[in-house]
């Protein structure tokens, strides 16, 4: 109050210089209600003023509620407070492992220390003993609530608690002695630490009765898993038309009168990508491993499946399967037609190829060499139609001769099964291909290879296929590349003309040009 009043007195002196009479005549008139307060009165009393007082808090939460995820306690909490039940809602869908106390998903580990030494020492002797000392107890290695047993392993008897770093009895094949020849000056003799025990047997065979079963059993295996692969399959076909012939007594095989553009042996002059999906060609119960056109015209398809099967099928019309060819035991790796279509060859893993006859479906001859055949291909030129060249997986390219059966020239250069054969150069060269990511150029009927391309960065070529105009050869690479070599002379590698972007896997990958040599690609996955 008197900070009041000498607030007031103050206003006073300040408004001395005031002119104004209405100023002056207020501050009188407070001055006149503003009087001094007893200070034992019991107003003064009452008037009294708290500079902190108690304000409640606005939420419930209590900082010091203990709570179990806390790895740190801000109090000294009281007994009572540490080992109080938990409050709060219970889960209904933790089971009781998830309820349970624990400091890692498995559940709780307390720490324990342990020397390096020690820990090895543990190790080992749970190892050798099958028994260690148990880390959280601190009892004796005598008695069993100290130990860890090993359910793989029972304790030896001779060990009696201890660890593998201390002397036990020794074992019966301790007491054996070794046979000890350390003398360096001895060199046929010399054993050193590889001496075997006294009376040591290193190699045991059975004897009496036991062989005898031993033999049984072995005899009864390879009769079993044997297949008599050296007799050819019998071969058969299925006609599935009506009639075999036209009205006019033309053969299946003549091309459709209908269809006029296959009249032309002229390409065409502009060739264009696909744009719709025409048809799906349904038969083969597994995969396909091949496909070629009928030469000339192609409107006939001749696959060969890995489900044993060799079918031909229609390209115009109904397109329907014409004929299915029985005869590999195994799958069939290849087929190629010769020049006229009328005979075709197949090569399988069963290690057989055989000629057919393309309109009756008879086999018109069969070769082997006990090897597997990987590709099988006619000679081009019009006189040499009897002979065919195989490459097989050891290593060679073999020419059959199909009117005698017998082989005629055989090609062993390659570091790996022959994977691909192609005429170059106008049918006097051809070039093969192999697993020893190589590429060879041979003259025809000359066993000794005249041109050799291996780089260190080419890869295996499981497809190889020749331009329309003979220049270039187009190889599908394993390393999802399609590479280009010169056809002609220099066989170069067109480093210029190298296209990626597609994945290369399985056994049906290959690789094709267009009619007009504008474009080509390759199949993959």
């Amino acid at each position: 109050m008197l900070n009041i009043q000498n607030y007031g007195s103050s206003s006073e002196d300040d408004d001395d210089n005031d002119s104004d009479a209405t100023k002056v005549q207020s501050n009188e008139s407070l001055l006149t209600h503003l009087k001094p307060v007893d200070p034992s009165s019991s107003i003064a009393k009452s008037m009294q003023i708290c500079a902190a007082p108690v304000v409640m808090p606005t939420n419930s939460d209590d900082t010091r509620v203990l709570i179990p995820t806390n790895a740190e306690l801000m109090h000294n909490p009281k007994y009572e407070e540490l080992f109080a039940p938990t409050y709060g809602p219970e889960n209904p869908f933790q089971t009781q492992q998830m309820k349970a106390n624990r400091n890692v998903l498995a559940g709780f580990v307390e720490k324990a220390h342990i020397s390096d030494f020690q820990f090895e020492n543990q190790r080992r002797t749970f190892t050798s003993y099958g028994y260690a000392m148990d880390p959280s107890t601190d009892g004796d290695a005598e008695t069993a609530n100290s130990l860890v047993l090993s359910a793989m392993v029972a304790p030896p008897v001779e060990a009696e608690g201890k660890t593998v770093f201390e002397t036990i009895k020794k074992r019966p094949l301790d007491k054996k002695k070794r046979n000890k020849n350390d003398n360096p000056e001895d060199i046929t003799g010399f054993l050193g630490p590889w001496g075997g025990f006294v009376g040591e047997q290193r190699v045991m065979k059975p004897e009496g009765e036991e062989a005898k079963e031993l033999e049984e059993i072995l005899a009864k295996r390879q009769k079993r898993g044997k297949v008599d692969d050296d007799k050819p399959l019998e071969e058969k076909t299925v006609f599935h038309i009506d009639k075999a012939t036209d009205y006019q007594g033309r053969s299946w095989l003549a091309a459709p009168r209908a269809e006029t553009q296959l009249r032309s042996a002229a390409p065409p002059d502009k060739c264009f990508l696909p744009k719709a999906h025409i048809h799906t060609w349904k038969g083969h119960t597994k995969g396909v491993a091949a496909v070629r056109w009928f030469p000339g015209t192609a409107h006939l398809m001749l696959s060969a499946g890995m489900d044993c099967r060799v079918k031909i099928w229609e390209v115009y019309g109904a397109r329907r399967c014409v004929r299915t060819y029985f005869g590999h035991r195994q799958a069939v790796r290849d087929v190629n037609f010769n020049n006229s279509g009328e005979q075709f060859l197949s090569a399988a893993y069963d290690r057989y190829i055989k000629l057919w006859d393309t309109e009756t479906g008879a086999c018109a001859g069969r070769f082997t060499s006990r090897k597997v055949p990987y590709c099988a291909k006619f000679h081009p030129d019009e006189d040499k139609q009897h002979l065919f060249v195989a490459g097989t997986s050891d290593k060679k390219i073999i020419c059959w001769d199909t009117r005698t059966g017998e082989v005629a020239q055989e090609y062993d250069r390659h570091l790996g099964a022959v994977n691909t054969v192609t005429f170059v150069d106008d049918n006097r060269r051809f070039v093969t291909t192999s697993d020893d990511k190589s590429l060879r150029v041979w003259e025809w009927d000359i066993p000794v290879d005249m041109k050799y391309i291996a780089d260190p960065s080419m890869h295996s070529l499981p497809a190889v296929t020749r331009a329309p105009n003979g220049k270039w050869l187009a190889c599908q690479s394993m390393d999802n590349k399609v590479i280009v070599f010169s056809a002609l002379n220099r066989f170069k590698m067109n480093r210029k003309k190298t296209f990626t972007g597609h994945m290369v896997a399985g056994y049906a990958c290959s690789v094709d040009f267009s009619p007009d040599m504008s474009k080509y690609g390759g199949t993959g996955v």
